[in-house]
Protein backbone atom coordinates (compact mmCIF):
# COMPACT_ATOMS: atom_id res chain seq x y z
CA UNK A 1 0.00 0.00 0.00
CA UNK A 2 1.28 3.45 -0.85
CA UNK A 3 2.01 5.97 1.91
CA UNK A 4 -0.20 8.55 0.20
CA UNK A 5 -3.18 6.20 0.45
CA UNK A 6 -2.50 5.65 4.15
CA UNK A 7 -2.14 9.36 4.87
CA UNK A 8 -5.60 9.97 3.43
CA UNK A 9 -7.13 7.59 6.00
CA UNK A 10 -8.37 8.52 9.45
CA UNK A 11 -6.78 7.05 12.58
CA UNK A 12 -9.66 4.58 12.96
CA UNK A 13 -9.28 3.46 9.36
CA UNK A 14 -5.54 3.01 9.89
CA UNK A 15 -6.19 0.88 12.99
CA UNK A 16 -8.61 -1.27 10.97
CA UNK A 17 -6.03 -1.59 8.20
CA UNK A 18 -3.35 -2.72 10.68
CA UNK A 19 -5.76 -5.31 12.08
CA UNK A 20 -6.56 -6.59 8.58
CA UNK A 21 -2.86 -6.80 7.70
CA UNK A 22 -2.04 -8.65 10.93
CA UNK A 23 -4.70 -11.24 10.11
CA UNK A 24 -3.20 -11.63 6.66
CA UNK A 25 0.27 -11.97 8.19
CA UNK A 26 -1.03 -14.69 10.51
CA UNK A 27 -2.53 -16.60 7.56
CA UNK A 28 0.68 -16.23 5.56
CA UNK A 29 2.72 -17.66 8.45
CA UNK A 30 0.47 -20.71 8.55
CA UNK A 31 0.70 -21.13 4.79
CA UNK A 32 4.48 -20.97 4.99
CA UNK A 33 4.58 -23.53 7.83
CA UNK A 34 2.41 -25.99 5.90
CA UNK A 35 4.24 -25.45 2.61
CA UNK A 36 1.27 -23.88 0.85
CA UNK A 37 2.71 -20.38 0.44
CA UNK A 38 3.26 -19.55 -3.22
CA UNK A 39 4.10 -15.84 -3.10
CA UNK A 40 6.84 -15.64 -0.48
CA UNK A 41 7.48 -11.95 -1.12
CA UNK A 42 4.00 -11.16 0.22
CA UNK A 43 5.23 -11.89 3.78
CA UNK A 44 7.75 -9.08 3.49
CA UNK A 45 5.24 -6.72 1.87
CA UNK A 46 2.68 -7.25 4.62
CA UNK A 47 5.27 -6.75 7.36
CA UNK A 48 6.34 -3.45 5.85
CA UNK A 49 2.75 -2.34 5.23
CA UNK A 50 1.99 -2.92 8.93
CA UNK A 51 4.99 -0.80 9.93
CA UNK A 52 4.02 1.90 7.44
CA UNK A 53 0.43 2.07 8.72
CA UNK A 54 1.54 2.12 12.38
CA UNK A 55 4.04 4.90 11.68
CA UNK A 56 1.51 7.11 9.94
CA UNK A 57 -1.08 6.44 12.67
CA UNK A 58 1.46 7.45 15.33
CA UNK A 59 2.25 10.65 13.44
CA UNK A 60 -1.46 11.54 13.28
CA UNK A 61 -2.10 10.91 16.98
CA UNK A 62 -1.52 13.85 19.32
CA UNK A 63 1.76 13.72 21.21
CA UNK A 64 1.48 12.33 24.73
CA UNK A 65 3.18 14.22 27.58
CA UNK A 66 6.31 12.67 29.09
CA UNK A 67 5.98 10.59 32.26
CA UNK A 68 5.94 12.62 35.49
CA UNK A 69 8.55 10.37 37.09
CA UNK A 70 11.31 11.99 35.09
CA UNK A 71 11.91 8.83 33.09
CA UNK A 72 10.96 9.75 29.50
CA UNK A 73 10.97 6.17 28.25
CA UNK A 74 8.53 5.11 30.94
CA UNK A 75 10.56 2.05 31.91
CA UNK A 76 11.08 1.14 35.51
CA UNK A 77 14.63 1.22 36.81
CA UNK A 78 15.70 -0.73 39.88
CA UNK A 79 16.66 1.46 42.79
CA UNK A 80 20.30 1.28 43.79
CA UNK A 81 21.74 2.38 47.12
Amino acid sequence: MKPGDLRAMTIDQLDDEVLKLKKEQFNLRFQRATGQLENTSRVRQVRRDIARAKTIAAQKRPARPAAASGNPAGTARPETK
